[in-house]
C-alpha cells in the first residue's frame, strides 16, 4: 500500500461515536455486550452446522454457514478497535491500517450482499421450482455461489481501494466515524474528488441497489407462489418468514444505499447507520435466519447433549 509522494498524512484520527466523556464507559459496556453476543451467536451457528453433516450438505444451511462466517468477519474488522477507543485517548490509525479497514469493509459487505441474494434465490428455487431444486442447488452449485460471492466482494473491494490508495492527503486527518470508509476519507484528500465520488456510486451504490432489488424480486415470486398454492395459514407463515428476512436485509442494505447512492453530501446520521450494517445486522442474521429454524435448534440440542455426556 504505497502512497503518492505528495501525501504527508501518515495516520488518521478516528473520532468514533463521540459520546460525552461520562458516557464513554456505558457505551463501552453496551458495545462490548453487543459484540460478544454477535461473536458467540455466529460461532454457535458455525459449530452447529459443521458438526451436523446433514445440515452442512443442505443448500440452505450451507449458505447460512457462510453467512455466519461473513457476519463474524464484518463484526470484527473494526469493532474491537472501536471498543479500545472508548477507554483510550489514542484514536490514531496508520494510513496502511485505514486502507486495510476500507478493503476489509468492502470485501465483507460486498460478499454478504451477493450471498444474501444467493440465499433468496435458493428459497425461490425451493418454493417455486421444487422439482428442479436438487439439480439447481446441488452442492457444486452452492459452492459456486459462495465462490462468486467472495470473488465479487474481492473485486468490489479492490476497485474501491484503487480509488483511495494514490490520493494525496495533506491534512486534516480526522475521520468522523469509528472506522475508515471511502466517503469520509475521500473528503480529506487534497484534490478534487467529484469524479471519484461518482465512480464510488457506480461501484458501491449500484452493487447495493442491484442486489437488494434482486432479493426483493425473489421474495415477491416466493410470496406469489405460496399464496396461490397454500392455505391461509401457510401463506401467513410464509409471509412472516419472508417479512422477517426482508426486515434484516433492509437493515443491512438500507444504510448502504443511503450512504453510497448520494455522493458529495454527508449527514450526521451516517455514523449511526454504519453501526447497523457493521454491528447490528451481524447479530440479527443468526437470530432471524437460523435460530428460528427447527432443524438448527434440534441440532443445537443434540450438540449440547453430546457435550454434556
Amino acid at each position: 500500500m504505497e502512497r503518492s509522494n505528495s501525501s504527508v498524512v501518515s495516520e488518521f484520527i478516528l473520532l468514533g461515536l463521540s459520546p460525552p466523556h461520562d458516557l464513554q464507559l456505558p457505551f463501552f459496556v453496551a458495545f462490548t455486550l453487543l459484540y460478544m453476543a454477535t461473536v458467540l451467536g455466529n460461532l454457535l451457528i458455525l459449530l452447529t452446522i459443521i458438526s451436523s453433516p446433514h445440515l452442512l450438505h443442505c443448500p440452505m444451511f450451507f449458505l447460512l454457514y457462510h453467512l455466519s462466517f461473513l457476519d463474524l468477519c464484518l463484526a470484527s474488522f473494526a469493532t474491537p478497535r472501536a471498543l479500545l477507543g472508548f477507554l483510550s485517548h489514542d484514536k490514531a490509525i496508520s494510513f496502511q491500517g485505514c486502507m486495510a479497514q476500507i478493503f476489509f469493509l468492502h470485501i465483507f459487505t460486498g460478499s454478504e450482499m451477493l450471498l444474501l441474494t444467493a440465499m433468496a434465490y435458493d428459497r425461490y428455487v425451493a418454493i417455486c421450482q421444487p422439482l428442479h431444486y436438487a439439480s439447481l442447488m446441488s452442492l457444486r452449485h452452492c459452492l459456486g455461489l459462495v465462490v462468486v460471492s467472495w470473488s465479487g466482494g474481492f473485486l468490489h473491494a479492490t476497485i474501491q481501494l484503487s480509488f483511495m490508495i494514490n490520493l494525496p492527503f495533506c491534512g486534516p486527518n480526522h475521520v468522523d466515524s469509528f472506522f475508515c470508509d471511502i466517503p469520509l476519507v475521500m473528503k480529506l484528500a487534497c484534490t478534487n474528488t467529484d469524479a471519484l465520488e461518482v465512480m464510488m456510486v457506480a461501484n458501491s451504490g449500484l452493487i447495493s441497489l442491484v442486489s437488494f432489488l434482486a432479493l426483493l424480486v425473489s421474495y415477491s415470486f416466493i410470496l406469489s407462489a405460496v399464496r396461490s398454492r397454500s392455505s391461509a395459514e401457510g401463506t401467513s407463515k410464509a409471509f412472516s418468514t419472508c417479512s422477517s428476512h426482508l426486515t434484516v436485509a433492509t437493515l443491512f442494505f438500507g444504510p448502504c444505499l443511503f450512504i453510497y447512492l448520494r455522493p458529495f453530501i454527508r449527514f450526521p446520521t451516517d455514523k449511526v447507520l454504519s453501526v447497523f450494517y457493521t454491528a447490528v445486522t451481524p447479530l440479527l442474521n443468526p437470530i432471524i435466519y437460523t435460530l428460528r429454524n427447527k432443524e438448527v435448534k434440534a441440532a443445537m440440542r443434540r450438540l449440547w447433549t453430546k457435550r454434556r455426556v
